[in-house]
């Protein structure tokens, strides 16, 4: 399953995918992963959530970023859910560019069962048809 969480910078779409991941840790099984560029919500999420900031890892474009994501899901195959904070400027790409991004990550959560969420700045009329299927 994907689900993408949109509005404009600044509007909480940070705070709302940190609360979505500690309240699903509540119900954990297996492993849960939050992946963004710095560490500035690493101290916001529950213990049970693994932080990676993707800064460390020095992700340069899409493939890449769709590598990473697929080679930490593979690593751990026991991943239930798995938080992107700001998927275009990991990729340095801007939102509008992400069509093949989302449908990746929509394959990757169906082959492994995995629940994907990710947030994306868009709101409003703004918002393409590519994104809004996943909201």
């Amino acid at each position: 399953m994907l689900k993408v969480i949109c509005g404009l910078k600044g509007a909480g779409k940070s705070k709302e995918i940190l609360a979505l991941a500690n309240e699903d840790a509540k119900k954990l099984k297996g492993i849960s992963i939050f992946i963004t560029k710095g560490k500035d919500y690493m101290y916001e999420l529950d213990r049970n959530v693994k932080f990676i900031d993707a800064e460390e890892y020095e992700i340069s474009g899409e493939e890449a970023f769709l590598g990473f994501v697929k080679g930490v899901a593979a690593a751990n195959s026991d991943t239930e859910y798995l938080y992107l904070d700001g998927a275009a400027r990991i990729c340095g790409k801007d939102t509008e560019e992400l069509e093949s991004l989302l449908l990746e990550l929509q394959k990757l959560g169906s082959v492994e069962n995995i629940s994907i969420t990710l947030t994306c700045s868009y709101t409003g009329e703004d918002i393409p048809g590519f994104v809004r299927k996943y909201m």
